[in-house]
């Protein structure tokens, strides 16, 4: 991703200067800039807990993941203050724990608290209540849940061609629109075809497979 923008901010550069430059694009990098909203955190004294126990990474109440009585699960992310005074509005919580948002010593209370709220209805029914409303809520999806989304179905996020659930191409082109041509590739489905474009011969491809150094599907 970071090479492509890279490619993308050059080719425009260039139109400019009328120079070219080399981009040197690494993924410890594009990880490491995924990282600057935590250090910024940590830099203004805000992330100095130990693991688990920061705003982001499980020690807030209001930015976690709660199991459902029916054994899903639900996330909320309600940081800003709106969002967070409409998940006390719902959810009732009208005592004065709820006040200081940001107090950590209050956190493990307000979190076991919240446990026990979201234990007492279903995903389905939480989702009914907070789903439509800008709680910064959504329910935990599995695998195979992810293409019956409401939200997910109207933007045609995932598709499954043959069975196959994948991400449908990203972004989305006005003029030319990507298409997937396949479903992936099931391990050693297109070994000989790969095999022979690198130059072996069928005859060799074939020993390979005796040998057992490469298998087809099963």
């Amino acid at each position: 991703m970071m090479l492509a923008f890279g490619m993308v901010c050059g080719l425009l550069e260039t139109k400019s200067s009328g120079k070219g430059q080399i981009i040197d694009a690494a993924m410890l990098e594009g990880s490491a800039l995924l990282m600057a909203g935590v250090l910024l955190s940590k830099n203004a004294g805000s992330w100095n807990g130990p693991r688990g126990e920061n705003w982001l990474d499980g020690g807030a109440p209001f930015y976690n993941t709660y199991k459902c009585k029916d054994g899903e699960w639900i996330c909320i992310g309600c940081i800003e203050p709106q969002f967070y005074a409409l998940m006390r509005e719902q959810l009732k919580l009208e005592d004065k724990l709820w006040d200081q948002q940001w107090n950590k010593n209050l956190w493990p209370s307000q979190k076991k608290f919240l446990r026990e709220i979201f234990s007492k209805k279903t995903r389905e029914e939480w989702d009914n209540l907070l789903g439509n409303l800008d709680v910064c809520f959504a329910p935990v999806l599995s695998l195979d849940e992810i293409m019956d989304h409401p939200h997910n179905k109207a933007r045609k996020v995932f598709v499954a061609p043959e069975g196959n659930i994948q991400p449908a191409p990203a972004p989305r082109f006005s003029r030319t629109p990507g298409k997937i041509k396949s479903p992936p590739a099931k391990p050693g489905e297109n070994n000989s075809e790969v095999l022979e474009l690198w130059g072996f011969k069928p005859n060799e491809v074939e020993k390979l497979k005796e040998d057992k150094i490469i298998s087809d599907p099963e």
